[in-house]
């Protein structure tokens, strides 16, 4: 365990995982993704009209979902089980243990829930979540997950890219940067009482990287409607950054012209960079940032693998960097 004692909380580092089995060639992607129906992928394409509620992994509402198109959208990785994907988690504002989430976040109402668009966007307003799910096509897209802490998982999430929204709110000019608000209510949220982080839990892109079509905005996974302790009803997903820049339970979305300052940053600058690109080169201060373990296949024992840059999604965003020094923006 590593323990950041200014902030009073312990930061644990995922070490007790279990052989690696990622699925090499297309044939055995194809065939895993055909077996979906009756396992992970209970809303995609191969199993509509496939799958009883009853056999959906989780039980949650059901949410259709065309497989997407976007280039580095499906890697070929197999998926995590929903088991795992479910019940290991970072949402502080349910507690700090990764199995918090899981046991605290159903008193979360998720309904009626309303998003605020506001700043430098020529239409800001309220958006209630029916809009929201409405407002593109929902897509399937199974993106890697890796954690700060050393650990990643392989989710098949649902939604439809950030730029979706953003294109038609139309922001000005002035528009640099997009900051992310997370509900923070005491009420439905026993984490608040806490003094690990500065709450609301706040964070941010530049706007060329809310843009990208990689950047989700995410209603759901395992072709269901997110779980709570995932980020219920709607969160961002940016699958080349480290899992904490991809904000749950968003209530607000704001267009600004200057780098807003994360909650991370504030909690611990030295630590946590507003970009915090996946980054095999660059460690974290007090732990190697070069391997990891997938949550449900790499054992206390294996060996770990190494990770990618940017996540393995390099090819997709790596020119959003080009010029930049990513030890020094990290």
């Amino acid at each position: 365990m590593h323990v950041l004692r200014d902030r009073g909380f312990v930061h644990p580092v995922s070490s007790e995982i279990t052989p690696r089995a990622a699925y090499l060639d297309r044939r055995r992607w194809l065939a895993w993704a055909g077996s979906a129906a009756a396992t992970a992928l209970p809303g995609s394409v191969a199993a509509q009209g496939a799958q009883s509620p009853q056999a959906r992994p989780g039980k949650g509402a059901a949410l259709a979902a065309a497989r997407s198109s976007v280039a580095g959208a499906l890697v070929m990785d197999k998926a995590t089980p929903y088991k795992d994907a479910t019940t290991y988690n970072n949402f502080y504002e349910f507690g700090t243990d990764k199995a918090d989430p899981s046991q605290h976040a159903h008193t979360l109402k998720t309904r009626p829930w309303t998003v605020a668009i506001e700043g430098e966007v020529k239409k800001p307003g309220t958006y209630d979540l029916d809009t929201l799910l409405k407002l593109a096509p929902q897509e399937e897209r199974i993106y890697r997950l890796r954690c700060v802490e050393g650990w990643s998982m392989v989710i098949p999430w649902i939604g439809y890219s950030l730029s979706e929204l953003i294109k038609r709110v139309e922001p000005t000019g002035n528009a640099k940067f997009v900051q992310f608000v997370t509900l923070a209510d005491r009420k439905q949220m026993p984490g608040l009482t806490s003094s690990v982080l500065d709450w609301p839990y706040v964070e941010g892109l530049r706007l060329d990287e809310a843009m990208h079509p990689l950047t989700l905005l995410s209603f759901g996974m395992y072709g269901e409607v997110l779980p709570n302790q995932n980020g219920a009803p709607l969160r961002l997903v940016v699958p080349w950054k480290y899992g904490f820049k991809s904000g749950k339970s968003l209530v607000k979305i704001r267009f600004v012209d200057k780098q807003p300052k994360t909650s991370w940053e504030l909690a611990a600058p030295s630590e946590y960079g507003f970009y915090s690109n996946v980054n095999p080169k660059v460690d974290h201060p007090r732990w190697s940032q070069a391997s990891e373990r997938r949550i449900g296949e790499d054992g206390l024992f294996a060996k770990k693998r190494p990770t990618l840059m940017f996540n393995g999604y390099e090819p997709q965003v790596g020119q959003l960097y080009a010029g930049m020094d990513l030890r020094r923006q990290f």
